[in-house]
């Protein structure tokens, strides 16, 4: 069984993956240890949730990794965990990964955006700052701006609190509503989803890996502390209460 974790970056994926994964709402503290003890061979994660709940432990992927199961990661909280976890056997793949592997980005908000329910197929309220760089980086190859004025779009995008980044935001921070029509046109006609993108080779890396590949990597032993332990054996709740299993609790609130 093949589980991924996916939401806004990747709203379709129930009709992308059909029956060959398992898909569930972004990934929380406790989901991928919830999927492990489902039987989940391999474990994709695309999205996680971050801000009222606390987010997918590292601890639980290398327990998945000493278990012998494959982990992969991209495009939002999976490309985090991938660069941070990707010396003991995490997967990561794409753009996103990459650069937060090499330090190219260091901030986890460069992935977040504000978001509508799953009800609505979690419909983007601002953008994510990867896809404004991937936007730009377009229009630059394009030569369609000039680079003084790549440059002040991209600091004013930089400088904005994820849940209020918006083109027109962005546009109006920058000083260029002068433009703001015919340069909207041009943000919105050069978009470049880049969470997407990244989270499409994911689901394209997990139907092709081959299962007998190992899941971990390197010389190291998960250690089963004490609170380990103890959040393990909590009850489920929340989104992944209908795996018939036991699940980390949700001890506090992420940043």
């Amino acid at each position: 069984m093949k589980i991924l974790f996916a939401g806004p970056s990747l709203p379709d994926a129930a009709r992308i993956c059909g029956d060959a994964f398992t898909v569930r709402p972004p990934a929380a503290h406790g989901d991928a240890l919830a999927a492990v003890r489902a039987g989940a061979r391999a474990i994709g994660i695309v999205d996680g949730s971050f801000e009222h709940v606390a987010p997918v432990w590292h601890k639980e992927i290398l327990f998945a990794l000493d278990s012998g199961v494959h982990v992969f990661g991209a495009a939002s909280m999976g490309a985090l965990r991938a660069a941070e976890c990707a010396c003991f056997g995490m997967i990561g793949i794409g753009r996103i990964y990459a650069d937060f592997a090499t330090g190219r980005r260091v901030d986890d908000a460069d992935v977040a955006l504000l978001h509508g329910p799953a009800e609505l197929g979690y419909p983007a309220l601002s953008l994510p700052l990867v896809n404004v760089d991937a936007t730009l980086d377009r229009i630059a190859d394009e030569k369609r701006l000039d680079a003084a004025r790549l440059a002040r779009l991209r600091e004013a995008a930089a400088g904005l609190f994820y849940k209020t980044r918006t083109w027109s935001r962005i546009v109006e921070t920058a000083g260029m509503a002068e433009d703001g029509p015919r340069l909207l046109q041009l943000l919105h006609a050069s978009a470049v989803d880049r969470k997407r993108e990244d989270a499409l080779l994911l689901v394209a890396a997990m139907a092709d890996f081959p299962p007998q590949t190992p899941a971990r990597r390197g010389n190291w032993r998960f250690q089963a502390t004490s609170l380990w332990r103890a959040a393990a054996d909590q009850p489920p709740t929340g989104p992944a209460a209908d795996f018939p299993i036991q699940r980390v609790s949700r001890p506090s609130h992420a940043p």
